[in-house]
């Protein structure tokens, strides 16, 4: 049974506190959603150098779809989402002749500080085993139009609401060509002077069944990266000596998308993988991380290869072809519910702050941060040096002040962060004190 998000636990001894009503999360509907990707099969292909066109079939008629989709979402909320769709021209390996790319994009704006976002995305691009093929028919049911109807509902159901911050839904291109549609987003991110909190790319988030007949309905993944993509040569330096490898901004979202899971829904828990993507692949998050912002990967707990970049054929009573019939629109309705959690989740809170620790040559630890936005108070966390979790209880529970003197506390034996809290008590994710630690971009970007 669903759980409202209002009592949603964050540990042992810590509840997230956020308005009643985001409860909405149970609002999801498995039938709009197979009905979303029912609609973006039945383009043939979405292939980005397909037809830009055709009303019928290609790319072109997808994007205007979901465009349209967005805006109907729009209306149902008094228009309360900006509907964009920036483009470029983009060439590269495998896209030998410019095209113009192009996102959809629908912009929820935040009630007090609008330029702090909270992104959710996915490709709504398809191909089939020859990348370069635009004319066979591409379904790409689970690859990605799981992702794409996943921000449709979100869209839908979280349009309802308001929130102090920014949430972004955005229907990307170009990712079988090489990731060109998140990179477009991420550039658009960055000329419209937003924070970004965090990135939620959903990318293959609707099946069950792997090619080896193993089954797996009550995990999801969550990928995140360990050393920044964006660390300086001092950053990497500082982080060898004194810790950060397993504390960038998007390991302490996963952590804390982790602790948020339970109390969402009973059968779906976070397996979180640490590494930026699957092993010699790659997704949307990608562009985002290596600009600096925080970024995370959902994925099905359990791959299947064959119904996976692959023609519509049958081998030896084997079929393959990333069809609809694959799919387990319950479970995409588990994702979906666990995603506008962790978006209204962070929607309501605070960023998260930049700690410092200090505790060279003392007996006691100093932790120092700037005050942050929207932030009625802080707690202060730690975890041992080698432990994978924050303790369940934090050391401070909660402090108005930018400092706080750990008594008899050896910091080289610690882990030590901080996390905003708002006036209702959403809190962020915890910022750890150590080199790269911190949410902001460390390179400056040209």
């Amino acid at each position: 049974m669903n759980k409202l998000l209002a009592a949603t636990a964050l540990s042992a001894s810590i509840i997230y506190a956020v308005p009643a009503s985001a409860g909405d999360s149970a609002e999801v509907s498995e039938a709009r959603m197979r009905a979303d990707v029912e609609k973006l099969v039945s383009f043939g292909t979405r292939h980005t150098l397909s037809s830009d066109t055709d009303p019928k079939r290609g790319i072109g008629a997808a994007r205007r779809w979901a465009a349209d989709e967005f805006r109907k979402a729009s209306r149902a909320c008094g228009g309360c989402l900006e509907v964009t769709m920036p483009e470029a021209m983009v060439s590269g390996t495998r896209i030998p002749t410019p095209v113009r790319m192009v996102d959809v994009v629908a912009i929820q704006r935040g009630t007090e500080r609008p330029n702090e976002v909270v992104i959710v995305q996915a490709h709504i691009d398809s191909r089939v085993t020859d990348v370069m093929d635009i004319k066979s028919d591409a379904p790409g049911a689970n690859d990605d139009a799981s992702g794409t109807s996943l921000v449709l509902e979100a869209a839908r159901v979280l349009s309802r609401r308001k929130f102090p911050t920014t949430i972004v839904y955005a229907a990307l291109s170009g990712e079988e060509q090489g990731l060109y549609g998140g990179k477009l987003l991420a550039d658009y991110a960055r000329k419209q002077g937003w924070t970004v909190k965090a990135v939620f790319n959903n990318d293959i988030v609707g099946g069950t069944h792997g090619s080896d007949g193993l089954v797996d309905d009550r995990h999801v993944r969550v990928f995140s990266e360990g050393p920044r993509a964006d660390a300086t040569d001092k950053t990497r330096a500082d982080a060898r000596r004194f810790g950060g490898e397993n504390d960038s901004p998007g390991r302490n979202i996963s952590r804390y998308i982790a602790a948020l899971a339970g109390g969402v829904q009973d059968d779906l828990a976070v397996r979180q993988v640490w590494r930026a993507d699957r092993m010699g692949r790659g997704g949307d998050q990608l562009p985002f991380l290596e600009q600096g912002n925080p970024a995370v990967r959902f994925s099905v707990a359990i791959e299947d290869y064959d119904h996976q970049h692959q023609d519509l054929r049958t081998e030896n009573g084997v079929k393959f072809g990333d069809t609809i019939d694959e799919m387990d629109f319950p479970y995409l309705a588990k994702v979906t519910r666990l995603n506008i959690a962790g978006l209204a989740a962070l929607a309501s809170a605070p960023m998260p702050p930049e700690p410092v620790a200090d505790a060279a040559v003392k007996t006691w630890t100093d932790v120092t941060w700037k005050a942050v936005a929207g932030a009625a108070g802080y707690s202060v966390w730690r975890r041992r040096t080698d432990a994978p979790e924050w303790e369940a209880q934090p050391l401070v529970a909660k402090t108005s002040q930018t400092s706080v003197k750990l008594e008899g506390l050896r910091g080289d034996d610690w882990i030590l962060g901080v996390r905003s809290i708002a006036a209702d008590g959403s809190v962020s994710p915890i910022a750890a004190a150590v080199p790269g630690g911190g949410f902001t971009p460390l390179a400056q970007l040209p």
